[in-house]
């Protein structure tokens, strides 16, 4: 990402399809980690940010065979980040800076 922090309007940031299992997992937790920091999440948020990625991956898909599809929103002062696998969904939301 090219924009300064907090450049992005509300709205969508990102959409990233990772799979639950294998190398390519940790890129779910690691981009998200980069997108909030681009968009102006607090220092002590920061840290919270691949562990709630990681969460929501096991959330929608525990069984580790799928691929689990990533938004990330800015939406005011607040990062949304919503996991989809299949049929279920879930979301999460982290304070930006003011």
């Amino acid at each position: 990402m090219t924009n300064s922090a907090g450049a992005v309007q509300n709205g969508l940031v990102l959409r990233l399809s990772v799979p639950t299992s294998g190398e390519m997992t940790a890129l779910g937790p690691e981009l998200a980690a980069r997108v909030a920091g681009q968009l102006g999440v607090e220092p002590s948020q920061s840290a919270r940010v691949p562990a709630a990625v990681a969460d929501l991956l096991t959330q929608v898909d525990s069984s580790g065979a799928g691929d689990v599809e990533f938004e990330f929103h800015k939406l005011e002062s607040q990062l949304k980040i919503v996991a989809r696998c299949e049929e279920r969904s879930a979301e999460t939301h982290i304070p930006l800076s003011a």
